[in-house]
């Protein structure tokens, strides 16, 4: 099961969100994300765990626990929505609608 891990201390390393999860049983991986140009954490992980009653038993016992100060928001992760390959929305661009001014004839 892929597990969302919300609202961790952005001190927290990988090893150490794989160690509050590892109480409960086997984990395959745990992972905070960075963001990608500073390399700072984003507060915010997934942790994937083989066994779906062990990953139950995590949800139970970690969502609203408090973990380096911070309380946990932890659930099954939804799937990642597909991404377009223009961005998503219009966002301008050349004849986009509108007049352009200009004069009227009569």
């Amino acid at each position: 099961m892929n597990i969302y891990v919300g609202n961790i201390a952005y001190s927290m390393s990988d090893d150490e969100l794989r160690t509050v999860f590892e109480n409960f049983g086997e984990v395959d991986s745990a992972r905070i994300i960075t963001d990608r140009d500073t390399g700072r954490s984003k507060g915010f992980g997934f942790v994937e765990m083989p066994d779906s009653d062990q990953a139950a038993a995590a949800l139970e016992a970690l969502n609203g626990s408090e973990i380096m100060g911070r309380t946990l928001t932890v659930n099954e992760a939804r799937p990642r929505k597909p991404r377009s390959d223009y961005g998503g929305g219009r966002r301008g661009g050349y004849n986009n609608g509108g007049d352009g001014g200009g004069y009227d004839r009569y």
